[in-house]
């Protein structure tokens, strides 16, 4: 894969802007859950937090790889 800075920097902006927009949802449609889902992730121990986070970057990779290459 032989690409450029100039298409790797457009590739996480889009990636970042798609990010921002999906985290958008949910304060928009319902910003009543979005804060008891703050809230409630408030109260979560850093650990689960970690792993929940090493859990939505595998996921993410997988798909990102499945998405270029299948």
């Amino acid at each position: 894969m032989d690409i450029g800075w100039t298409e790797l920097a457009r590739y996480f902006g889009g990636a970042f802007a798609l990010y921002l927009v999906l985290e958008g949802i949910l304060p928009f449609v319902n910003p009543s859950a979005a804060q008891r889902l703050m809230a409630k992730l408030s109260r979560t121990e850093p650990a689960q937090l970690r792993w929940g986070g090493l859990i939505s970057m595998v996921s993410g990779l997988a798909l990102l790889w499945m998405a270029r290459n299948g």
